[in-house]
């Protein structure tokens, strides 16, 4: 399936994952301005970050059922509302324990009605199983231009404007998420010809199928630690490029090098996943990444290596996202799609809070973040073992589970 053949859904959910995502990467470089105007620690703002990753992931699996049982447009507009929302609350926040509730747990709940677990979700109905891998690895890429465009562009406001104008502008441009969701019209719980095996298998029975599943599980585990190296660099790479002496734009550069590299790197897991075991890809990518972090952290850091790091971690960023849903979507089918991949995105999360608050907390212990280096090596080694002996073959449903 040619990209320029992709159902206007798939657009509108490029374009709500472009701004959800976007913004969302741009935190980190928030984390001074933000702590020097509350005189706090780093650990203070990183703990916010984490609750709302964490929120972010609790709330997955609920929107999941939600965009399944009432369609993903009404999910999606109403967690932009509450992104924009928290954004702006945070801008007029006097007293730094706000933070908490604005951009930790307003703004992680609107993320987890933003994402990609909604998103996939719906285009998981509409796209052919065989092309499940590029749509998704194309849809995950969205959310990496997304990093590419308002990372730079937040820096250029922080330069011109004080931080809380920043985020007043971010919360308007949350308003553009209402008007792509407008363009999400599919109806709830349709499947395709594909998958109309399926369509009378409960909530509850598939629920209970993929919670008793080994191979589940082990997916579950695999993604906990991409959360928890994710959030980590997105939160922690510009305070540590600046510990460094390198200038601030430096650190943007840096994770526009992610967001844009993430864009080619997605798409190419996508289809990497779709051509050969997604297994060993997703073994690949761990051990690519473990590489790749291991240089950064043993070779000096200037300017140029930290691009270069930006570019290569970039590469293999987000790619889990499409090979991770495809192999839930090739294990449990694409009908509880947005539940079951909800879940797993918790687990996810969880990770995520660990990275951004253990970032923090063992900075402000040690004065160094040596130690937290070294260990997201060791989680992406782990990683790439717990993929191998994952079974993806597609479940063989016994007939009592379709009641008549």
């Amino acid at each position: 399936m040619s990209i320029f053949r992709l159902p206007l859904l798939v657009w509108s959910g490029i374009g709500v994952l472009i701004i959800s995502l976007g913004i969302r990467q741009s935190f980190g470089i928030f984390m001074m301005p933000i702590s020097d105007t509350f005189n706090t620690g780093r650990e203070f703002f990183s703990l916010a970050i984490a609750l709302q990753n964490l929120l972010f992931g609790i709330f997955q699996p609920f929107v999941g059922m939600a965009a399944d049982r009432f369609g993903a447009r009404r999910v999606i507009i109403l967690g932009a509302i509450a992104y924009g929302l928290g954004l702006l609350l945070t801008s007029l926040v006097t007293t730094p324990s706000a933070l908490y509730l604005t951009l930790g747990a307003c703004v992680g709940i609107g993320l987890s009605a933003t994402s990609y677990v909604i998103v996939l979700g719906a285009v998981a109905r509409v796209v052919p199983a065989e092309h499940t891998a590029k749509a998704f690895g194309l849809t995950t890429a969205a959310g990496s231009f997304g990093m590419f465009a308002v990372i730079p562009g937040a820096q250029a406001l922080l330069q011109q404007f004080d931080w809380q104008v920043a985020m007043q502008i971010f919360a308007l441009i949350c308003c553009v998420m209402v008007a792509f969701a407008s363009f999400i019209k599919i109806q709830p719980n349709t499947a395709s010809a594909t998958t109309q095996m399926q369509t009378q298998q409960s909530l509850s029975q598939a629920l209970r199928e993929a919670l008793t599943n080994r191979n589940y599980w082990l997916i579950h585990l695999g993604f906990f630690v991409c959360g928890f190296q994710v959030m980590f660099i997105a939160t922690h790479l510009p305070s540590y490029i600046a510990d460094m002496g390198l200038p601030g734009n430096a650190a943007a550069m840096a994770l526009a090098y992610v967001g844009i590299f993430n864009i080619f790197g997605s798409y190419f897991w996508g289809i990497m996943g779709d051509r050969f075991d997604k297994r060993f890809v997703m073994s690949s990518l761990y051990l690519m990444r473990a590489v790749v972090i291991a240089g950064f952290v043993v070779l000096p850091v200037t300017v140029d290596s930290a691009s270069l790091f930006g570019a290569a971690i970039g590469f293999c960023w987000l790619g889990t996202v499409p090979l991770t849903s495809g192999l839930v979507r090739q294990i449990f089918g694409a009908r509880y799609l947005s539940t079951l991949y909800g879940l797993v995105f918790f687990t996810h999360q969880v990770g995520s809070f660990l990275g951004a608050w253990v970032g923090g907390r063992i900075y402000d212990y040690y004065g160094s973040y040596q130690p937290i280096w070294w260990a997201t090596v060791g989680l992406a080694l782990v990683a790439a073992l717990l993929h191998l002996p994952l079974n993806d073959k597609p479940l063989q449903r016994l007939p009592s589970m379709h009641p008549a």
